[in-house]
């Protein structure tokens, strides 16, 4: 091998070791199903879509502890069973913990709002300067109400009788945390991508 080849490689051999070496972990972003506050572990639905805003979500669910460090987990993600609302099937997709499965559930819509951005007076009170409680659930009329800003859109719809009984949380479509980790199921920084305005100065 030729001396000034030699050197090159002996010169780069060092930086190859190193790159080598280093463990740069792994980050997975998605839907949130579940926290436990005792615990201290969120359980989230991986996105597979590169974009953020378009819902390609794939079992098996995840649950990863939260960071040691208090200064690396975000604000606290909002759960919820909520996968897919789609009003053109009429259809709605929940997550069941309990069989760790997807349920598509057919629906009946009762009234469709759309182009509801999140300070219309439909869905945020001026008065208060507080966003409007959803879901809603009416059990006296057996409907439940959901916003989804993300598609700008008030929905009132009839599910079947058997899923009247959950709670109003369930119909939450759960914050969106991006998770930074090394080891499975050991979080070192959370991110709530829903709730982080990244272009805000």
């Amino acid at each position: 091998m030729p001396s000034m080849y030699r050197k090159i490689l002996l010169a780069a051999l060092p930086v190859l070791l190193l790159a080598g070496c280093v463990d740069y972990g792994k980050v997975d972003q998605g839907r949130t199903v579940a926290i436990d506050t005792e615990k201290k572990t969120l359980t989230m639905i991986p996105n597979m879509s590169t974009d953020p805003a378009k819902g390609d979500f794939k079992l098996p669910a995840l649950t990863f502890t939260y960071p040691t460090n208090p200064m690396d987990m975000g604000q606290d993600p909002k759960p919820g069973l909520r996968m897919k609302l789609d009003t053109e099937k009429s259809q709605i997709v929940l997550y069941d913990p309990q069989k760790k499965s997807f349920e598509t559930i057919a629906i009946q819509i009762v009234d469709k709002q759309q182009g509801i951005d999140s300070k219309h007076p439909l869905v945020f009170d001026e008065a208060s300067g507080k966003a409007k409680p959803f879901p809603a659930v009416d059990k006296d009329k057996k409907t439940v109400t959901i916003y989804s800003g993300a598609q700008k859109m008030l929905v009132t719809f009839i599910p079947p009788d058997q899923y009247m009984s959950l709670p109003a949380s369930a119909w939450n479509a759960g914050d969106i945390v991006r998770v930074y980790f090394k080891e499975d199921g050991k979080a070192l920084r959370v991110m709530n991508v829903t709730t982080t305005n990244i272009f805000k100065k």
